[in-house]
């Protein structure tokens, strides 16, 4: 808040740094298939990175999991498919 007034900043939204899942496929207490990059997560966790830079380079299975998700994120929240 800024003087009483609500001010949103950096990243708000976006599926890097929010979690959004679909409502039809949506089950409480149950992890969820997600549209952000938690494969690339789930993959750094694996590879035994200890997050400190330079980061891995990233495996093509994982580029395009990751692609697909946000992919898939942007058709459902406009309708348009990017090639």
């Amino acid at each position: 808040l800024d003087n009483g007034k609500l001010i949103l900043i950096d990243e708000l939204l976006t599926p890097d740094s929010s979690r959004f899942w679909d409502a039809e496929q949506y089950k409480v207490g149950q992890s969820q298939p997600s549209y952000d990059k938690q494969p690339v997560r789930d993959w750094t966790a694996e590879t035994g990175w200890d997050k400190q830079p330079p980061g891995p380079d990233l495996i093509p299975e994982v580029i395009e999991a990751t692609t697909r998700r946000y992919r898939e994120a942007y058709h459902k929240l406009t309708g348009k498919s990017i090639t």
